[in-house]
């Protein structure tokens, strides 16, 4: 069969085994790799839902509680290109076993914890180890199927258990806050850690470095200030206003680190992110694309739960298992879109196609009323959604790592990571404000009452998820423009030790 778009060079015949090992256990490292990404997606969740027992338990304020969130973010966005770059340097294996170390300790202290700050300190040290942890699981993916029939399965089971660990997260933080405590939420990351470190230990080879590791100190400095600036702007945005100083002077401040990061990595010898790893047209359109996703979901696991609970009553595991339609279709699109039509169809029809879909169930779902049925007025929204965010994330986080060169693999793999996390602190804050906004707006023309209370609320909901799927129409169409539809490069494998 012919096809439709061009497949630029031809990729190198060569597998990489002897690299990682024989084809089965290749695919046993996915498994390794796919827990642990499991447990820093879905724990992104999880904690919203037992956050209101946590405060009752810790006696901690409303101001306060959203440090318990807020501490986790920025620790985890500051610190990605660093935790990336650090695998690089000094071994994805080792970076990737001392996170999920990290990360276990982390959640121990945060379950035991006695006052609310060991908790938001816990939930910082979890965001450390996290920025260690995800981007050392992605490069480590992409330096281990380099085989370009193998490549595109191993990152659509990876993407779609990217896109479901959120889902995940509210399901499995309802059922341990209602059936266990809120410290169960923390405790539980021990079981999935304690897996894919055994796992990690006797499947990971260790990387054979040839020369001394070198880190871009001021890089480093510049870029995690710059990142901190813009997390911890939106971040404050959220219990302010667009106007306060603090806010706006951290996000103008985090603009101008970047272009002062920009300006250093190209005079440096040892940059921490190699602008070749932007440049490229497919690379950066996929770095975008992860974005604009980032921007996108934030309207839909956050609205759309408030709508569930508040608006029609669920429990937060009926709030749950509505979204498994939802992870069903990221499944379903993350495991056959890679090979059935991306080989066909090329990257930028696939991301394109997929964020158009999303957005349109993001369309139907802003139609929900107080008495909206689950099956008729909410699943084929959800399903639609899933479909849509399975295609673009499988074939992103593939085009993201595509012809990168074994020692870039963790910088890279830490910028989808910072993509997603800046695009969601964005849309954290600009959506608060539509919501806000959309409820003012019908209570100020509506008689008071008790419904019209309640339709204040879904009208704040249904108005971020417009702005939600204009959110993906904009991505469909800067994707079009920008992304090459030609095949995706197969990243170089890392010579490892044999163990």
């Amino acid at each position: 069969m012919s096809t439709t778009f061009d497949r630029g060079a031809p990729a190198s015949g060569k597998t990489d085994s002897g690299r990682r090992g024989s084809h089965a256990v290749r695919w046993w490292v996915l498994v390794v790799l796919g827990v642990a990404q499991l447990m820093v997606t879905l724990d992104a969740t999880v904690v919203n839902i037992a956050l209101p027992e946590a405060q009752h338990d810790l006696g901690f304020s409303d101001g306060s509680r959203q440090w318990v969130i807020t501490g986790y973010a920025l620790a985890f966005g500051s610190l990605l290109l660093l935790g990336g770059r650090l695998g690089d340097l000094f071994g994805r294996r080792t970076t990737f076993v001392t996170g999920l170390f990290g990360f276990a300790a982390a959640s121990v202290v945060g379950g035991a914890a006695g006052s609310f700050e060991i908790l938001v300190a816990a939930r910082v040290a979890q965001g450390l180890f996290a920025a260690l942890l995800a981007p050392a699981a992605l490069s480590l993916l992409s330096v281990t199927f380099t085989d370009p029939t193998e490549r595109p399965k191993a990152f659509g089971i990876f993407s779609a258990l990217s896109g479901a660990g959120a889902a995940v997260g509210l399901l499995l933080g309802g059922m341990l806050t209602e059936w266990a405590s809120w410290r169960w939420v923390m405790y539980v990351n021990v079981v999935f850690a304690g897996v894919a470190l055994a796992g990690a230990l006797l499947l990971l080879a260790k990387p054979a470095h040839a020369e001394r590791p070198k880190i871009d100190i001021p890089g480093t400095v510049v870029v995690s200030a710059a990142l901190f600036g813009i997390v911890y702007g939106f971040a404050h945005v959220e219990s302010t206003s667009w106007t306060d100083p603090v806010a706006l002077g951290s996000m103008i401040s985090g603009v101008v680190l970047l272009a002062v990061f920009a300006w250093l990595e190209l005079r440096v010898a040892h940059p921490l992110l190699p602008l070749r790893v932007v440049l490229d047209r497919t690379r950066g359109g996929s770095f975008l694309a992860v974005f604009v996703l980032g921007m996108g979901m934030f309207s839909i696991f956050l609205f759309l739960t408030y709508y569930l609970e508040a608006s029609i009553g669920y429990s937060p595991i009926e709030a749950g298992l509505s979204f498994l339609p939802m992870v069903g279709g990221i499944v379903a699109a993350s495991t056959t879109a890679p090979s059935l039509l991306l080989p066909r169809v090329g990257p930028k029809v696939v991301v394109s196609a997929g964020f158009l879909v999303s957005a349109s169930g993001m369309a139907l779902l802003t139609r929900l009323t107080l008495d909206s049925g689950y099956v008729a007025n909410i699943m084929p929204g959800m399903i639609l959604l899933g479909l849509g965010i399975g295609g673009v994330m499988t074939t992103a986080f593939q085009g993201a790592t595509a012809g990168v060169h074994h020692e870039d693999a963790g910088v890279a793999s830490a910028l989808i990571n910072t993509s997603q996390q800046v695009g969601g602190s964005i849309s954290t804050a600009l959506l608060t404000t539509v919501a806000s906004s959309a409820a003012t707006d019908y209570l100020s023309s509506h008689k008071p009452g008790p419904l019209t209370m309640a339709q204040a609320g879904v009208e704040s909901y249904t108005a971020t998820l417009a702005w939600g799927a204009g959110i993906f129409v904009v991505g469909a169409v800067l994707t079009a423009f920008l992304m090459p539809n030609r095949a995706l490069a197969p990243s170089e494998g890392e010579p490892v030790i044999a163990h």
